[in-house]
């Protein structure tokens, strides 16, 4: 019998939507600088547009899941790219504070439709019990596939054009991605008690069970930890490193201002998370994924607490960048992965996006608080720590979950 192939229609075509949907979202940090001096914003004030951004991403992405589940996955993918491309628009004409702050609302649940939690529902059903955990992890990798050059390309178009001008070549390059939409028809391979369960009843399941409980809290770091360092790690690098030497490799490539270097090192976490993402998926088959996610936590606070007690150094940079890099969103498939043989697929979009929430706090918080504690501070090493603490919270929290699939109700 011939094994059914990873690549199907579905997953390249999710690929790509994420791709370029978080080649955008993970530039935004590049427009700190920018966007602060011109308008003499405190630090605080865009970094709580960003803050606010993640939050309504987490607070769409489970009721995208959900209107994927009820009116079908492609026109919640359109609605998704609709809300996006306005919010680019709009913020692009921003000029106060609050102004960009609502715009950037409709910036977050356009990422949330284009986002992780629609296209892993679409590509978990229509993969194979086989390929699922590495198409999972392919999808999730093709988000970081975006990030190595959506930070780099933001950095180019600034240095010829203005902030503002970037948003709208954004806006329009995410409604070109609908053009790989009609790929996407995706079968739904539930068992037929799943299809007779209500959303109500897995919902109801879900809340009750523990493990969903610590599955929601162990989260709450990733968002907080990658949303941190996704909008404030340029500036801190811009501000905080030691000077690049004149006759160095980075120089040599180009790399001549600690600002370059800054958006360059949100592509080198990107380029590094494809291949931790990948060895995720493949782990994730293998394994509990539990103790990998625990792992996981464990390795990134290892990483942070290090890279912030050390001399900030080019090189502390870019093996920080590596280091942080390949366990970035090597989370994302696990945990997905999880709901998914937890709970079944009828629903994963929802259930994940109920998790994702969890992820998005966190985000906010890490986002929000770097700028505060900036305009505070002067610098970014208490928010820092703190980022280490809830890393090694998750760390532990996930080891109690129950890694049995919850029963499902059998049809008399």
């Amino acid at each position: 019998m011939t094994k059914p192939s990873i690549f199907t229609p579905v997953l390249v075509t999710g690929c790509v939507i994420i791709l370029i949907s978080f080649a955008v979202r993970a530039s935004f940090g590049v427009f700190q600088i920018p966007i602060a001096e011109e308008f003499g914003w405190p630090r605080a004030e865009f970094s709580l547009a960003i803050a606010i951004q993640n939050l309504a991403w987490g607070i769409g992405q489970p009721l995208f899941g959900a209107l994927a589940e009820r009116i079908g996955d492609r026109k919640a993918i359109v609605m998704g790219a609709l809300l996006y491309a306005l919010g680019l628009v709009l913020s692009s004409f921003a000029a106060d504070p609050f102004s960009m702050q609502a715009y950037e609302v409709l910036v977050g649940f356009g990422v949330a439709g284009t986002g992780f939690g629609v296209i892993l529902a679409v590509v978990g059903r229509a993969s194979s019990e086989d390929n699922r955990s590495m198409s999972l992890a392919i999808a999730t990798a093709a988000g970081s596939a975006g990030q190595v050059f959506g930070a780099p390309v933001a950095e180019a178009l600034l240095g010829i054009m203005p902030w503002q001008s970037v948003f709208l070549v954004f806006a329009v390059a995410i409604l070109a991605m609908l053009l790989a939409l009609p790929m996407m028809r995706a079968p739904a391979p539930a068992s037929r008690a799943e299809l007779e369960e209500s959303m109500g009843t897995i919902l109801t399941r879900a809340f009750r069970d523990p493990s969903f409980a610590l599955i929601f809290l162990g989260f709450f770091s990733c968002g907080y930890q990658l949303a941190f360092v996704t909008a404030h790690f340029p500036a801190f690098v811009e501000e905080m490193c030691g000077p690049i030497d004149p006759g160095g490799m980075l120089h040599a490539v180009g790399i001549t201002t600690t600002s370059a270097l800054g958006a360059w090192s949100i592509a080198l976490i990107g380029v590094a998370n494809v291949a931790g993402t990948l060895m995720a998926g493949w782990a994730g088959k293998r394994w509990q994924r539990k103790y990998l996610l625990a792992g996981i936590y464990t390795a990134r606070t290892i990483v942070a607490g290090t890279f912030i007690l050390m001399p900030i150094t080019p090189t502390s940079v870019i093996l920080f960048s590596l280091l942080m890099g390949s366990l970035w969103l090597a989370t994302v498939p696990l945990t997905s992965g999880l709901v998914a043989h937890l709970y079944g697929l009828r629903y994963m979009g929802t259930l994940y996006g109920v998790v994702f929430f969890s992820h998005q706090l966190g985000g906010f918080l890490g986002v929000w608080l770097g700028g505060r504690m900036y305009d505070i501070y002067g610098d970014y090493t208490l928010v820092w720590w703190i980022g280490v603490g809830v890393g090694a919270l998750s760390a532990i929290v996930h080891l109690p979950i129950r890694e049995n699939r919850t029963p499902v109700p059998q049809a008399a």
